[in-house]
């Protein structure tokens, strides 16, 4: 699992889909359905991990992304 269409697919296969309009605000609202389904025990650890930290990282592109861009977020117009 190397990247957040992986980490999608795992949510997938809960039943969680995840679209809120902004790829920042997707990533913190998959940490916080992965919280809630290794708290629940649904998933391994090892799996929450990774997955946590594929989101880490990509939630960190995107503020990178932010700050280049003088803290406006990217329009998504689709």
């Amino acid at each position: 699992m190397h990247t957040l269409y992986d980490v999608q697919q795992v949510l997938k296969k809960f039943g969680i889909y995840v679209y809120v309009g902004k790829r920042i605000w997707d990533i913190e609202l998959m940490a916080i359905e992965l919280d809630r389904l290794y708290h629940e025990q649904v998933i391994d650890q090892a799996t929450f991990i990774t997955c946590k930290l594929v989101l880490n990282r990509e939630h960190k592109i995107e503020e990178q992304g932010m700050k280049k861009d003088n803290g406006k977020p990217k329009v998504n117009w689709n």
